[in-house]
């Protein structure tokens, strides 16, 4: 698969992106709502997996903008905080699975059964 990483910070984003390689996919890192966005005019990932917090623009934002021109593409959310309006409105905008920050290595063979799920 091909993976997109969407975090503003740099070692997290990083961290998670080696991660997936060593699962045998690859990946494209973001460090920012923008970039993402500019990444996915180019080219379409199978997966995006996105920070809800970031400074210039919520990772909430990316998704209803991505929602807007993709409604398909699998979403993994990552928070490192639990805000419930954005969490829900995130479930409504359609995403796949949601991994916690400090876990993110921990749950990330179950967000990726979510994205085989999500495929088909």
């Amino acid at each position: 698969m091909r993976i997109l990483v969407i975090d503003d910070e740099v070692e997290v984003a990083n961290l998670l992106a080696d991660a997936i390689r060593s699962e045998g996919h690859e990946t494209t890192v973001a460090h920012g709502g923008q970039e993402g966005l500019a990444v996915l005019g180019r080219q379409r990932p199978d997966a995006v997996f996105l920070d809800v917090s970031m400074p210039e623009m919520s990772g909430i934002e990316v998704l209803r903008r991505i929602r807007s021109t993709d409604p398909a593409l699998p979403v993994v959310l990552i928070t490192g905080r639990a805000v419930p309006d954005e969490l829900e409105e995130a479930r409504h905008l359609g995403i796949s699975e949601v991994i916690q920050k400090p876990d993110i290595l921990k749950n990330l063979t179950a967000a990726f059964n979510a994205l085989r799920t999500h495929r088909g």
